[in-house]
């Protein structure tokens, strides 16, 4: 069979070729397409996926099988679709979700112990290091009463205003976990 002139299998080649270095560029170039991606309701990566999925199970029966070419169509359809959807269900999903999860705001911070690594001079500024399941951070702290707080004291964050922790001295022994 001929599509546009040229042997089914180049032009399944020729697709496989572009869709791959379309992905490859998607990927490079993600955070200035992103704007792009919010216009449709599907992901991009998806689409050139499929199309990947398709022209490479399209090429592969062709050039192994005897088949019929609508045949191979129809196979490499389901095929894509199912790696697709696995691809979606398993990669995709869980990557934007697990990308939520390990984001901390200033507002979760509130409530939360740590340890002083810079002390605290009067009326100044120090460092406070908070641990979490998945690191630590160090943020810019501030005596809520305006007292030193000397290096090695834990403290409990009272409020956070402009990204500066404001903390008091706290007595508890436990662990500091966001």
């Amino acid at each position: 069979m001929e599509l546009f002139g040229a042997p089914i299998q180049s032009v399944y080649l020729i697709t496989l070729i572009v869709a791959g270095g379309l992905t490859l560029l998607y990927i490079l170039f993600n955070d200035i397409l992103e704007a792009v991606a919010e216009v449709f309701p599907v992901n991009p990566a998806l689409i050139l996926a499929f199309i990947t999925f398709f022209s490479a199970s399209g090429y592969l029966f062709e050039l192994l099988t005897s088949l019929n070419n609508f045949l191979i169509i129809g196979i490499s359809i389901v095929i894509a679709l199912v790696l697709d959807t696995l691809l979606n269900v398993f990669v995709l999903v869980p990557l934007s979700s697990a990308e939520e999860s390990l984001a901390y705001t200033t507002k979760s911070l509130r409530g939360r112990t740590g340890k002083v690594i810079i002390p605290i001079p009067l009326d100044g500024y120090g460092e406070v290091l908070l641990k979490s399941n998945s690191g630590t951070v160090a943020k810019s702290a501030k005596s809520f009463k305006g007292e030193p707080i000397e290096e090695g004291k834990t403290v409990l964050v009272v409020e956070v205003q402009d990204g500066v922790l404001h903390v008091v001295p706290h007595e508890s022994q436990e662990d500091y976990l966001i």
